[in-house]
């Protein structure tokens, strides 16, 4: 079913005045998120989340709202992961807390160019060569079954061929400058190093999104639910981190949880001309899998928990 222009308009302007409010209501903030308003504006997002994936099932029908809802589980969760390399990348620059919702916040203005661009060539891709399906299934497969054996990779930034040219290519500053990207030295235009860890992060997130994309295309191969699922996902991600941050050492096994969905929904666009999962169990699926993850690594770390409440 094709999608009316006006609801791809109506979608983007909601998009842009929530993250106006958003940014307006945290600048008038002179202090870091706490947990209690990081849970809060985290809750607000899935709470619009689910508003918007009401009005999908209302106008596009029943099995829509269900791929909306499945697809946007998916790449909500899969977000996770990106935040636990926002934390590296933030603490290994020691960007300042007010600085880190600043550069999240245009890293959402690039995820939705960046991922719309990769979106619409994967849909131009699967409708043309069907066979593209089991390209994807076999790569979310391999990439969880690297997940799930080298869970304890390392990022180095130091020796990172991206960080290595941009250094190069770009006049960077060697100190922050409040909240600012750009300044200008002795007449002269700069870069803070803010400005490259934004580049940074939004490197990161198209890397991940060569992975969430592919995922929700066993769900649907349709651009506007796949599309807005994945921005939906996304805009929850700021507040997210801020309330996932402070905890990021407790998710230990939730590498483990990402690896074997990345696993299962590969293994089912592989099998799906042959043997086809109804999207309600893949959902169900997906969120036992979250719950078993998250639950035990909350339990095999409350002696942490502990430990980091009394000093």
């Amino acid at each position: 079913m094709s999608t009316s222009i006006w609801f791809w308009v109506a979608f983007h302007v909601g998009v842009f005045l929530a993250l106006a409010v958003d940014l307006i209501s945290f600048k008038r903030r002179n202090r870091e998120l706490s947990m209690r308003a990081a849970i809060q504006r985290s809750l607000v997002w899935v709470v619009l989340s689910l508003a918007f994936n009401f009005l999908v099932w209302k106008s596009k029908g029943d099995e829509a709202g269900l791929d909306f809802l499945t697809g946007y589980v998916i790449e909500y969760s899969l977000s996770v992961d990106n935040i636990f390399v926002f934390v590296l990348i933030f603490t290994y620059f020691r960007v300042p807390p007010r600085s880190q919702h600043r550069v999240l916040v245009w890293g959402i203005l690039g995820a939705l160019v960046m991922r719309g661009v990769m979106i619409w060539l994967g849909v131009t891709l699967v409708e043309r060569f069907h066979f593209v399906l089991y390209i994807f299934g076999a790569f979310l497969l391999l990439t969880g079954l690297r997940m799930l054996f080298d869970r304890d990779a390392k990022l180095d930034f130091e020796k990172n061929f991206f960080m290595r040219f941009c250094r190069k290519m770009l006049p960077i500053s060697r100190e922050f400058h409040g909240r600012r990207f750009a300044i200008r030295l002795n007449g002269r235009l700069m870069f803070t190093p803010l400005m490259l860890v934004l580049i940074l992060v939004d490197v990161m997130d198209l890397i991940f999104a060569v992975d969430s994309i592919p995922a929700v295309f066993a769900i649907t191969t349709d651009q506007f639910i796949v599309y807005t699922s994945n921005i939906c996902a996304i805009l929850g991600l700021r507040s997210l981190y801020f309330l996932l941050a402070r905890m990021v050492d407790r998710f230990i096994y939730l590498k483990t949880g990402l690896a074997i969905i990345l696993g299962f929904v590969g293994t089912k666009m592989i099998l799906h001309d042959h043997f086809s999962i109804p999207n309600w169990i893949s959902l169900i699926i997906i969120i036992i899998v979250l719950a078993i993850t998250i639950t035990v690594s909350m339990l095999a770390t409350r002696r942490l928990a502990r430990t980091a409440d009394q000093i």
